[in-house]
């Protein structure tokens, strides 16, 4: 916890100065922003190891803010917001967000999330991923967090590689969402199991038509796998 940095990006002063006060005490260093684009800025500048992003922003909303993260960056991001409908839930996923927090939230459940979080984005930067899984016409590195298809490069948000990584080198065996998400969220997540099937259905439409040597199957009844075919 300490040296870790948090950038708050909400437009309501008197929630930056909540979640500021509140994880200074537990021992976080804390700036805020007020608005997409000084968060963004900030994002540059300060180089946080977590950001608490609000999607009801002025300048940039939060959907536009993870986008931009996200091109520079694997970092964590939870996202919090006033709404509570599934479609705000399922778009920050696919947009990359790591987790997804609803207004009103109860502090000491925000900060099992952000402990939970910088856990797992810890665990990932320590492994040693040298390993490239490669099947016709796909190319999987954990290690550059690189997907290419074809012998090119597509963009990916990090969750995505880490999860078709996961079932490409473990080729033609099943698992359960909530193996899925023990093994590439973290037993500790506090999402639920329709996490993994947003983050399929971003795979398969990047993945749609590569090659007919392998598929992103749905077992139904129990999971997924990576089936290769004869």
């Amino acid at each position: 916890m300490l040296d870790t940095k948090i950038l708050v990006v909400d437009d309501d002063a008197n929630i930056c100065d909540l979640l500021k006060l509140y994880f200074e005490n537990e021992g976080y260093e804390v700036k805020t922003a007020n608005d997409g684009m000084e968060g963004i800025n900030y994002f540059k500048l300060y180089e946080p190891d977590l950001v608490l992003l609000d999607i009801m922003l002025p300048k940039k909303d939060g959907w536009q803010v993870c986008r931009e993260i996200r091109e520079m960056s694997s970092k964590p991001v939870i996202m919090i917001t006033a709404k509570g409908e599934i479609f705000d839930k399922v778009l920050g996923l696919e947009l990359g967000a790591d987790d997804f927090v609803v207004k009103p939230f109860d502090m000491k459940e925000l900060s099992a999330r952000v402990k939970a979080v910088l856990r797992r984005y810890s665990a990932q930067s320590i492994q040693n991923d040298d390993e490239v899984v490669k099947f016709e016409n796909i190319e999987v590195s954990r290690e550059k967090y690189e997907l290419k298809l074809n012998g090119k490069s597509v963009d990916i948000p990090p969750k995505e590689l880490e999860l078709l990584y996961f079932l490409a080198s473990n080729a033609n065996r099943v698992f359960t969402r909530d193996q899925l998400l023990d093994k590439v969220w973290g037993f500790d997540y506090l999402g639920d199991s329709r996490t993994v099937d947003v983050h399929v259905k971003r795979l398969r439409e990047k993945l749609e038509g590569v090659s007919d040597k392998w598929v992103l199957k749905t077992v139904w009844g129990v999971g997924y796998k990576f089936e290769l075919l004869s």
